[in-house]
């Protein structure tokens, strides 16, 4: 792709996340997320291939549902209350028509089929983008909206949950996988926001800089399905052995990063006398940490069999930059005795 277009998507991209954030007005929220939307098709139709196309197409109308449904719950809250701003909700139907188009359009379950047929379809770096960044404005809104419906929010988050864990299984595609770990962590992030955004906030920060460090590892690997990552060690060796630390940082396992917002995020409910609620939420997060064992498996202790010109890829020097991922590899494994510090700073 050219360049020049190149930087005014992403810089498109930017503008409408940016749009979301400072507005006060649903149409506004809604402009935002359209620009968002716009901006990234044609990142993920970059390549001309029937899966990418296939892929954007779903995305394209997956989102297209969901802003429609915003604006049809924001008008309607409008005609039923004569506010448009995005704190004045209080009609419980526009309320729930806009948390179920929010959850679409961040793929939360039971609306989440699109989300690992769509990552499927793109390359890593489109995919990280996704996975990511498109996050941020749904979340922004979820998190401006005053009255919350609990126990949609709650269903919505047990179900992506239970989801993200049973649906990452059986997956041999790595992209699949970090799909329904995508879910997965939303609906960690989604539990708890109704009791405390700022612990949310965290949770998404945390899964930002692990799902980074996970797009990163694969693409510098070359690898998007289970088998290929048994031929990683001989391209990087230093970077297989990281990569299976950076999968059980986003299982959640102790004492790596990942662990942090979990630990916090179950604290919280146990002190809001939902234990039941946190009892389930601690055992979803088994079923994630099987299948990032899988992957961590794959990569340290199964061996391809190589020739003997296979066996010493590592010696070239790869073209691809590598500082980024060793500065948020760094953050995915060590970041667990800052988050107290970075909680009190967000609060």
């Amino acid at each position: 792709m050219n360049p020049y277009i190149l930087s005014i998507l992403i810089s498109s991209l930017g503008l409408g996340t940016m749009i979301t954030f400072m507005s006060s007005h649903w149409l506004l929220a809604w402009m935002g997320l359209e620009i968002n939307t716009l901006a990234i098709i044609p990142l993920m139709a970059q390549h001309h291939h029937p899966r990418s196309v296939e892929a954007s197409t779903k995305y394209f109308l997956t989102q297209a549902t969901a802003a429609a449904m915003i604006l049809f719950a924001s008008s309607m809250n409008a005609w039923l209350t004569g506010q448009w701003a995005l704190t004045q909700l209080s009609h419980p139907l526009p309320i729930a028509l806009i948390t179920m188009a929010l959850a679409l359009k961040m793929g939360l379950a039971p609306l989440h089929t699109w989300l690992p047929e769509v990552l499927q379809g793109l390359d890593l770096s489109t995919g990280l983008i996704l996975s990511t960044w498109q996050k941020l404005a749904p979340f922004a809104l979820l998190v401006q909206m005053p009255c919350q419906n609990s126990t949609l929010v709650s269903t919505l988050a047990i179900s992506s949950a239970l989801v993200g864990g049973w649906g990452g299984l059986n997956q041999t595609q790595l992209r699949k996988i970090l799909a329904y770990s995508s879910i997965a962590h939303l609906g960690w992030m989604l539990i708890i926001l109704q009791y405390a955004p700022s612990l949310a906030l965290i949770a998404l920060l945390t899964y930002m800089v692990m799902t980074f460090s996970a797009f990163n590892l694969f693409k510098i690997n070359n690898s998007t399905s289970i088998n290929m990552l048994a031929i990683s060690w001989p391209k990087s060796p230093a970077l297989t052995a990281l990569a299976p630390l950076v999968m059980l940082s986003l299982g959640g396992l102790p004492p790596l990063s990942g662990f942090g917002p979990k630990w916090m995020i179950l604290q919280e409910l146990t002190k809001q006398d939902l234990a039941p609620l946190a009892t389930v939420m601690a055992l979803s997060a088994l079923l994630s940490l099987y299948f990032y064992l899988r992957l961590s498996y794959a990569m340290t202790l199964t061996i391809s069999p190589n020739n003997i010109a296979g066996v010493t890829p590592w010696r070239f020097q790869t073209p691809q930059p590598t500082l980024p991922l060793s500065i948020f590899s760094t953050c995915s494994l060590m970041l667990l005795p800052a988050l107290p510090a970075i909680l009190a700073l967000v609060n």
